[in-house]
């Protein structure tokens, strides 16, 4: 199958669509990518890029990258974020039809995380290619905005919600990451388009061996404490004020240790609450290629997600579920609805309630008082439930088999 994938983060941007991209060739078929300038998630167009002027390059096992002008999302704030998003509808309406020219393709396809406006270019190339149009849909607009403070006008969450409507009414097929999503995606679509495709995560080997740019000092302290890793984007979303909090209860806990893998909005106010409350028991270890991922996985007594309180997280699976499952480490997970319950029917770790201090604080001592074999079977058990449901070589067959019952008219 010939795609033509519209994205506007993709590599040298971390996010799993690089290796389903890079799955899809490997099984056989082509992929070209239509995308913006890296800058994501600093903010800052990546060392090798200019904001300016198209560009080509090629990615992985020969798939073509075809990127457009941006404007860079700054450090955040919804001025920045406006004019970031709309530079990507603006310049690939601009540019991506000149892009295909003389091209032929199967499919669009769409990997839509914020914002939902990165599907306005891709409407336009289906009209002007005459091709099926399929969007993956990780994110909900206008939940996400109001959820996460963005927007709180109701008449303009109304105009949005409009606009997602319109912009779902020229898709002809929407895949969801969540069996929840469903739903909430019916409110404004055609539920007949609308089908469960869940996110991936490409298997690595399960290993920490070889050379690594983590200082040896935090490797020591993974390797001779009882660590809980967190890796990820630190933002509001992430409800990172419930870990700090579970921190500063588990100070009697002497060789327990909260290491967070990543940076975000929310990593100055984490520096600031670490000096303020004397939490030498928490290490903010900074931003890491995923390539590193392994040699905190696999050292960390277990792995911790969490999410706030908002009925569009309740409907979330984070991506770093899958990823957590697939290390084979036990998972805390303080989380309401689909998250929660992916790692309950997977029997892979422990829960609670989104920002439920004191259920997190059990959770941990719960896990911390177990014995290693236990915590080992709850990693065995995650392991296992990953590879039936979330490896990515199955779930690429699966994306094509879909989309190709689609075009066909047969699903």
């Amino acid at each position: 199958m010939k795609i033509a994938l519209v994205t506007q983060y993709f590599w040298p941007e971390s996010f799993s669509i690089n290796d389903l991209a890079k799955t899809l060739v490997e099984q056989g078929h082509t992929v070209e990518v239509f995308t913006g300038k890296p800058n994501y998630p600093e903010g800052k167009i990546f060392p090798g890029y200019d904001a300016v002027g198209c560009s080509q390059e090629t990615y992985g096992p020969g798939i073509k990258i075809h990127r457009v002008p941006l404007r860079p999302r700054g450090a955040g704030g919804a001025k920045n974020l406006l004019f970031n998003y709309l530079s990507f509808v603006f310049n690939g309406l601009r540019y991506f039809p000149k892009q295909v020219r003389g091209k032929d393709f199967d499919v669009v396809f769409v990997f839509t995380l914020s914002p939902i406006t990165s599907v306005i270019p891709a409407i336009y190339l289906k009209w002007k290619l005459k091709k099926h149009l399929a969007i993956w849909v990780l994110d909900l607009w206008p939940e996400s905005l109001q959820a996460t403070g963005f927007i709180q006008n109701k008449y303009i969450l109304a105009a949005v919600g409009w606009m997602v409507r319109a912009i779902y009414g020229a898709t002809d097929t929407i895949l969801v990451q969540s069996r929840a999503f469903v739903q909430a995606v019916s409110r404004y679509a055609d539920s007949r388009k609308i089908i469960y495709y869940s996110n991936s995560y490409k298997d690595t080997p399960l290993t920490a061996a070889g050379p690594t740019q983590i200082p040896s000092d935090l490797l020591d302290v993974l390797d001779t404490h009882f660590c809980l890793v967190f890796a990820g984007n630190l933002g509001t979303a992430q409800a990172v004020e419930t870990l700090m909090a579970a921190a500063e209860r588990l100070q009697h806990l002497a060789d327990f240790r909260l290491i967070l893998v990543g940076s975000g909005s929310m990593s100055g106010w984490l520096q600031q609450q670490k000096q303020d409350r004397g939490l030498d028991n928490v290490i903010l270890a900074g931003r890491y290629p995923a390539e590193e991922m392994p040699q905190f996985f696999q050292r960390a007594r277990a792995l911790v997600v969490s999410l706030k309180r908002a009925e569009i997280f309740a409907q979330t699976v984070p991506a770093k579920v899958q990823s957590y499952l697939a290390a084979g480490r036990p998972i805390i997970a303080a989380l309401d609805g689909e998250g929660a319950r992916v790692v309950q029917e997977a029997g892979a770790g422990l829960v609670c309630a989104a920002e439920d201090v004191d259920g997190l604080v059990r959770c941990i001592e719960g896990l911390y008082n177990m014995a290693p074999t236990d915590r080992d079977a709850l990693g065995q058990a995650g392991r296992r439930y990953f590879l039936e449901n979330f490896e990515m070589g199955k779930q690429a067959s699966r994306l094509i088999d879909i989309l190709q019952r689609r075009i066909d008219g047969t699903y």
